[in-house]
């Protein structure tokens, strides 16, 4: 009996240019979170290794967590996901929208 596993053999290039499978993504359930661990979820789900349900779900994170970390990318490059970077980007837009007048 042959089983189709749709991802088996399937590979995206990561954020370093290299080939990236589901057997090379970060452990499931990893806690600590380096630039490059965000940055090979982020390309896995951009290129349809993983769903975004999927990639939450494996890695226990949160929906705004994960479009944060894609925003983050998308911004500011894979370098936006440095935890301090996206600190200091958070606090920049907060400081910026308490400036606006209301009327």
């Amino acid at each position: 009996m042959k089983i189709n596993h749709p991802h088996i053999g399937r590979y995206v290039i990561g954020p370093d240019g290299a080939p990236l499978t589901l057997s090379n993504l970060p452990p499931a359930g990893t806690t600590r979170w380096v630039i490059r661990r965000k940055a090979e979820v982020i390309y896995a789900v951009r290129g349809g290794l993983l769903t975004i349900d999927d990639a939450c779900a494996r890695y226990r994170l949160s929906l705004e967590e994960f479009l944060s970390w894609q925003s983050m990318i998308g911004q500011h490059g894979v370098q936006g996901l440095r935890s301090t970077q996206s600190k200091n980007c958070h606090q920049r837009t907060k400081t910026a929208t308490a400036r606006v007048p209301k009327d």
